[in-house]
């Protein structure tokens, strides 16, 4: 690239970033310790990407009129970069050297786009801006759980080349700043009122989400239902006299209609959904259809049907692109096309728009990670959408036709997008809470709670070592998610995981040696395990791929996980040191399997079936495990944990509360109670005594509004 040629600001390759303007580089929106002459060097190997740089031209670039060692400055360059990637010079993804000629970039990079639009989040009277991705919703809802699911990836945004332009300042100001959670805004035909559902009214004590509608510019609320819920998520009626709904709430769940000025209200089907992201629901603007994601007989995962408002019919919509969930349909605004999210695995989202006149599917763009919202602009040539991972959730811009992109950024956790008739209003989901970690004594559960490793990130996941003297966790408190281990009152803090790569769900072995833990340093999620008198973490090889959460067997010898890995999604274990895995079960939807303190069952939570958790019998006969009789609905997947006489569990229908099942009598007893949600997982300690939970502070969301927006 010739110097009088005008140098892209943002050059964007993997889960990296590189914005020549400032001199930073990041990782996952995080900005990396690294600058100077290594940055300089990078940059140039991104103008040139695919060519071979050589050493006389990075010298007359770097050092024209100096004399300087050059061998030496460029070999401690290259070093710092590939430092800096994760990169290595014998298997490099990025950084290619040739025997004394030069370096060439052999990376993905994609094509210039339009930089970040800056946009001024104004939060109201929040004392901190403390970030985190996970909406807490409610009762017995799966909800996104950075380490309990594990499963999401950085993104990876594929762009085609599109035209850069200078960043747009958008002011999002609180559509809604009431106490609790606020979210799922769907603007009226007209564009003048928002219904939303909240969770925080003292009028039903803030038990669960209603359905509530507000005009913009008035601070006066209408409830349009009395049934505090899971979850809600609304649409209205083309045109504007109704408003649909689809609730999550157990045996209640589907979806409904009520009039927009109020009463009754009616159930036009039931579904099978317990997942909020399965729940946003679309009407079609003839108002024939209402589009929704529904779960199949005896599975967990979700396809579009459309449902009849004349006969109540539904038909489900062809899945020709063979997706394991298909999620967040929306009609445009012409009728003519449906967009939604179509999962391949929990690694892997494709958005498409389908013609519904011939049934065929067209790819707008790839993803990692999981759908957050989708909706689209007033013409119909954009989809704006939020995908959420384990770091971030965000929104951006698509183009139907070239499947270009645009980031919108925001400050804290957007998601789930709406959009006014005119595309001059947008509203929004801001997200915010924070974690930490907490013990209690079992022997007295009365006791008063201790907090451990207090920190103003999210900390979660906790699991006491063997000998009752350390803890390890997972944290972002460096900025990506990664692995601690602490002294058991905090001290003596060391991630062992590599700080580059987002890791999560740690696992001590029964000997206290080693720590096995789910990471992602490429584009899969693998296993590593940590030899701690090592410290130098190694992969768990074996014969399925995108595989995470972790639990050691009784005697070592084996390590149980979960595989996203197409056609062999599943709970499996494999020898701890390697080798073969043997899948466990045929059940889609298993997740964090533990063996039993005899070594003869394994657990697992399964969100497919009606009682959350299932067992298998060791040696394992596919396909014969059963339910845990007597044993109530969890709250998530994560928030349990064995006993050699039974389980620790939050259950769905007691969100604050831990109770115990006991496997002899099948009885459920209290054990405590506490004044804010959990976290994503339990963890008791080997003698019994105490018990490990996070705990969330803050809970908080409120709507947002952007208006003028283009």
């Amino acid at each position: 690239m010739a110097e009088t040629q005008p140098r892209p600001r943002l050059l964007r390759f993997g889960a990296f970033e590189a914005d020549a303007r400032t001199g930073e580089l990041r990782k996952d929106g995080v900005k990396l310790k690294f600058s100077g002459q290594p940055f300089q060097v990078l940059v140039i190997l991104l103008e040139r990407a695919g060519d071979v740089v050589t050493r006389e031209e990075l010298q007359k670039r770097l050092w024209p009129d100096t004399f300087v060692d050059v061998e030496r400055n460029l070999n401690t360059a290259v070093n710092k970069i590939r430092e800096a990637l994760g990169d290595s010079a014998e298997n490099p993804r990025f950084i290619e050297t040739l025997s004394r000629r030069g370096y060439r970039f052999i990376g993905e990079l994609e094509a210039p786009v339009r930089p970040v639009v800056q946009a001024v989040t104004v939060e109201p009277d929040r004392a901190s801006h403390r970030r985190s991705m996970w909406l807490k919703i409610g009762t017995g809802v799966l909800t996104i759980s950075v380490l309990g699911f594990a499963a999401f990836g950085v993104y990876r945004w594929h762009r085609r080349q599109q035209p850069s332009q200078e960043p747009t300042a958008l002011n999002a100001i609180p559509y809604t700043a009431l106490p609790g959670l606020e979210t799922s805004a769907a603007f009226s035909p007209d564009g003048s009122r928002i219904a939303f559902a909240w969770k925080g009214d003292p009028a039903n004590g803030g038990k669960g989400f209603d359905l509530y509608v507000k005009a913009i510019g008035s601070e006066t609320t209408l409830r349009l239902t009395q049934h505090p819920s899971d979850w809600l998520s609304p649409v209205w009626s083309p045109d504007g006299s109704q408003i649909a709904f689809h609730r999550l709430a157990g045996p209640d769940t589907g979806i409904y209609i009520v009039p927009t000025l109020g009463g009754p209200e009616r159930k036009l089907r039931s579904t099978r959904v317990t997942r909020w992201e399965n729940s946003t629901i679309s009407w079609s603007p003839d108002g024939k259809w209402i589009a929704l994601s529904d779960s199949l007989p005896e599975k967990g995962d979700g396809m579009i049907y459309l449902l009849s408002m004349q006969t109540l019919e539904a038909k489900q919509i062809p899945n020709r692109l063979n997706c394991i969930n298909q999620s967040q349909p929306a009609f445009s605004h012409g009728g003519e096309f449906l967009a939604f999210w179509c999962s391949r695995s929990l690694d892997g989202l494709g958005l498409y728009s389908l013609d519904l006149a011939n049934g065929q599917p067209k790819k707008i763009a790839t993803f990692a990670g999981r759908p957050g919202g989708l909706t689209w602009s007033a013409d119909d040539k954009e989809l704006i959408y939020s995908v959420v991972d384990t770091t971030k959730c965000g929104l951006g811009k698509v183009t139907i036709a070239n499947g270009s992109m645009t980031q919108l950024a925001f400050a804290g956790c957007a998601m789930l997008p709406a959009l006014s008739p005119k595309g001059d209003k947008l509203a929004f989901t801001l997200v915010s809470d924070s974690a930490n970690i907490w013990r209690r004594d079992l022997l007295h559960p009365e006791s008063p709670a201790q907090e451990l490793v207090a920190s103003t990130r999210r900390q979660d996941n906790a699991q006491y070592s063997p000998d009752g003297k350390r803890i390890v966790f997972a944290s972002d408190r460096s900025g990506i998610l990664g692995v601690w281990v602490s002294d058991v009152d905090g001290s003596s803090l060391v991630q062992i995981s590599n700080p580059h790569d987002m890791s999560g769900s740690p696992q001590w072995s029964p000997d206290g040696t080693k720590i096995a833990f789910d990471t992602r340093p490429l584009d899969l999620w693998e296993i590593q395990v940590v030899d701690l008198a090592e410290g130098n973490p190694r992969r768990l090889v074996t014969n399925v791929s995108s595989v995470y959460r972790p639990h050691w067997s009784r005697d070592g010898k084996w390590i149980y996980f979960r595989s996203d890995e197409v056609g062999k999604i599943g709970v499996y274990r494999c020898p701890s040191s390697g080798g073969d895995a043997i899948r466990l079960s045929n059940d889609l939807d298993g997740l964090s399997p533990q063996e039993s303190f005899d070594g003869k069952t394994v657990y697992f939570a399964s969100h497919g079936k009606n009682s959350d958790m299932r067992r298998e019998a060791l040696p394992p006969q596919l396909g014969t495990d059963s339910e845990v009789e007597g044993l109530p609905r969890l709250r998530s997947s994560g928030l349990w944990t064995l006993s050699p006489g039974g389980i620790y569990l939050v259950p769905g229908d007691a969100p604050r509360s831990v109770r115990y099942f006991d496997f002899a009598t099948k009885q459920v007893r209290l054990v405590f109670e506490v004044n804010e949600d959990f976290g994503d997982v339990l963890s008791v300690s080997t003698d019994g005594r105490w018990i490990l939970y996070s705990q969330v502070e803050d809970p908080n969301s409120d709507i947002m509004l952007v208006d003028k927006f283009q």
